[in-house]
């Protein structure tokens, strides 16, 4: 990581905050420069966040009250180090209402905080790629809530952006619910990346070329259908648990589709926030999610 070149002194206290997210709409490996590239499209959800305060300290090392977030001390680590000033050290304290290891992006949101934090104790402002770069030099793989205002694919491993979409994510209402038996989530350190097939490296190109069209257009019901389809093919990798009763339920009550974190237990039935009957579909789908045993759900509109 490249050091600013004067360094820049870390004296005051900063504070920063990173929503969370509710999986994916889309998410696979895109032909990009010659090259195939894994990335993926976040869905943004404003119920959860995580917020960051880091102190300095003239000494070396950084005091975490929660030692088990490793991967958020590693980033004021690296943040730190990048910035070249002194001191090395500080106290990093983490506020978070993000379930782990649901889908919800609770470590990247921990780690785009504590970036944040960081360099808003050296007085400065970094950009999204910054953001992107630290956050994925920190936990090997990133979401990208940096972007919190710009829908992206964005390549994961790589902390960089494959294409911008031109703007934020249309407003969408999601009926979430988990979808393990358990309500533990899913054990993302133990996850290998998925070893898509030829035929699915094919399917993501016009799934892709749907998405610009549903964004270009406001189309809830096309953006529902690429996220349907991207739940359909992450099915080969981390599989929902009763799917084939979950697309019945979103037909049911009229859902645009179904969107599903690719490495996590929460789900989402996709609504147009401007349909008439919206406050009826979203009663239905959740009676139907409750027949199917599915109690626990929530409810939120992108911004």
């Amino acid at each position: 990581m490249s050091t600013s070149p004067a360094g820049t002194a870390v004296r005051s206290r900063g504070a920063h905050r990173s929503v969370g997210h509710h999986g994916e709409i889309l998410q696979g490996v895109f032909e990009h420069g010659g090259r195939l590239r894994r990335a993926l499209i976040t869905l943004p959800c404003p119920l959860y966040e995580s917020h960051a305060v880091f102190e300095p300290a003239d000494s070396t090392g950084i005091t975490l009250a929660d030692p088990w977030r490793t991967k958020a001390r590693r980033a004021a680590e690296l943040t730190l180090r990048s910035l070249g000033g002194v001191p090395a050290g500080g106290t990093l304290t983490l506020t978070s209402n993000i379930p782990p290891s649901r889908g919800f992006g609770s470590s990247t949101a921990d780690v785009v905080a504590t970036i944040g934090a960081v360099h808003d104790a050296a007085g400065r402002r970094p950009g999204p790629a910054r953001y992107a770069a630290l956050a994925v030099a920190a936990e090997t793989a990133s979401d990208a809530l940096m972007y919190a205002h710009r829908t992206v694919l964005f390549a994961h491993r790589e902390g960089t952006v494959v294409e911008d979409m031109g703007g934020p994510l249309m407003p969408l209402t999601v009926v979430g619910f988990g979808t393990s038996a358990h309500g533990l989530g899913t054990d993302t350190l133990v996850l290998a990346p998925a070893r898509y097939s030829v035929w699915e490296i094919q399917a993501f190109r016009p799934l892709l070329g749907s998405l610009r069209r549903a964004l270009r257009t406001g189309d809830v019901a096309l953006l529902g259908r690429v996220a349907t389809a991207s739940a359909l093919i992450n099915q080969r990798h981390l599989p929902v648990p009763g799917f084939s009763d979950l697309l019945a339920v979103a037909e049911a009550a009229g859902a645009a589709g179904l969107q599903v974190a690719h490495s996590g237990d929460v789900a989402g039935l996709l609504f147009d926030p401007a349909a008439p009957d919206l406050t009826a579909r979203t009663d239905q789908a959740r009676k139907r999610l409750a027949d199917l045993g599915i109690d626990n759900t929530w409810a939120f509109t992108t911004p």
